[in-house]
Formats: C-alpha cells, structure tokens, sequence
C-alpha cells in the first residue's frame, strides 16, 4: 500500500484546522518555511520523514493516522509478509517500508528503508534533521555514510548506530549502490526528562 501526496496533505490541513494551529504556527514547529510548509500542506511538495513524524507528534496522533486515515487496531501481535507493509517515498527518494502499521500505541516505529545511491551526493555535504527521540539502524546491504553532526561514520552490511535523533543527523548511500537497512525510531517517553 503506498500513500498518495495528495490525500496525506488534506489529513494535516484538517488536523491543522482541528488544533487552531496557523501555517506560521507549524512551520515554526515542524522548523521549516512558512513557504515550504504551506507548498507541503498543498500537496505541491512531498514530506520527509521528519515533517511526517513531528506533525503525527505536534497532533498526538499515530503516523499512520497521518499517512492513511486509518487509526492502528491490532494491540497483541503484528505479521507483515517478507515485501508487504505500508511503503513511503520520502527524504531524498528514500523508500520506507513500515513494518508496524496496524499495531497500536507502539513505542518505537520499525522501518524497513531503502536509500538509493545518487552520484550527485557523493561530493556534498550530507543534508542533516532532526526528530525527538531515539534511532537504531542496522544495515543489511550496501554501504551509508551517516553523519552525526560534524562526525561521519562509513556504515557497511552489519554495522549498527543507536543515535539520539533529536540532533543533527543524516545519511547517504556510498560505494555505487543502493543501502538497504533496518531502522528503528523510538519515541521519548513521556514522563522522562530528554537527555543528551
């Protein structure tokens, strides 16, 4: 199942209207343009990743509410079959597959991710975000560069980094080939205090 531009921005104008939020309002919180975020609230400008997941945060809502409509259900287990789950084209063209869709109230967010090597990359700096919490990613093909801050770390096949995502971080495929890897964002919990 894969999202569609247009209907995943109508879901955030309608949340934005619920909250009484202005466009200045979210594009303060979501740190990007007021510009950028009204082009994304049109659905003349595609997501990232961050954007979705600090609009699901700003809501209170699932990011699976946001991506689909539809609110998680299943609360003992999950099963999503080898190629299935919900896909999401985001970040520079990277694919996400999630792997948790319908599980509800979940703690953390699997995702299986694709990250297309683009030659153009390789000589720029790696574009870096934000989000709140916590992210484990394994890497299962390929080769990544992955910049925290100003340190970049070669990441191959079976490499991992736990990282905080609430600072400066990005990633890029290297070595002429598409990185595949396993990430992992985990929420802050509410009651504890953030820590760097």
């Amino acid at each position: 199942m894969e999202t569609k531009l247009s209907e995943i921005a109508n879901r955030i104008r309608v949340l934005r209207d619920i909250f009484g939020f202005t466009a200045k309002q979210m594009a303060k919180a979501l740190d990007v343009s007021e510009e950028e975020y009204l082009a994304c609230e049109a659905g003349k400008k595609d997501f990232s990743f961050t954007f979705l997941y600090k609009c699901a945060e700003l809501f209170g809502v699932d990011i699976i509410e946001i991506l689909t409509g539809e609110s998680p259900h299943l609360k003992g287990y999950t099963v999503v079959r080898g190629g299935k789950g919900l896909l999401m084209r985001r970040d520079h063209g990277f694919d996400y597959v999630h792997l948790a869709a319908n599980f509800a109230r979940k703690m953390a967010e699997p995702f299986l991710v694709r990250a297309p090597y683009r030659e153009e990359e390789q000589s720029q700096p790696i574009e870096l975000t934000t989000h709140e919490g916590q992210e484990f990613d394994y890497i299962l093909s390929g080769s990544l560069h992955f910049a925290f801050e100003d340190h970049i770390e070669v990441m191959r096949a079976g490499d991992s980094v736990y990282y905080n995502s609430g600072r400066p971080h990005g990633m890029i495929a290297v070595g002429g080939q598409d990185c595949v890897f396993l990430a992992v964002v985990m929420k802050e919990p509410e009651e504890k205090e953030k820590q760097d």
